[in-house]
């Protein structure tokens, strides 16, 4: 889990507004988008290059819900 001081001040970096994200699961999801950028090892992974789109997200957190893993 990220620590909720620093979860306080990561935004999109995609976005020119920098909207809030929010944890869920492994993935830090944009408030606004949707758009989603994974945790690995508990590092959040913000590069433009691994932003996750909507659409995926969707998928990805629809799966891990299924399948427990949340």
């Amino acid at each position: 889990m990220i620590d909720p001081k620093l979860l306080s001040v990561l935004a999109n970096p995609n976005h020119p507004d920098r909207p809030p994200l929010k944890q869920v699961g492994n993935y830090l999801v944009c408030t606004i988008t949707g758009a989603g950028f994974p945790i690995v090892q508990g590092i959040p992974h913000l590069l433009p290059e691994n932003e996750i789109s909507p659409e995926e997200m969707k998928k990805l957190l629809a799966e891990s819900t299924d399948s427990g893993t949340m």
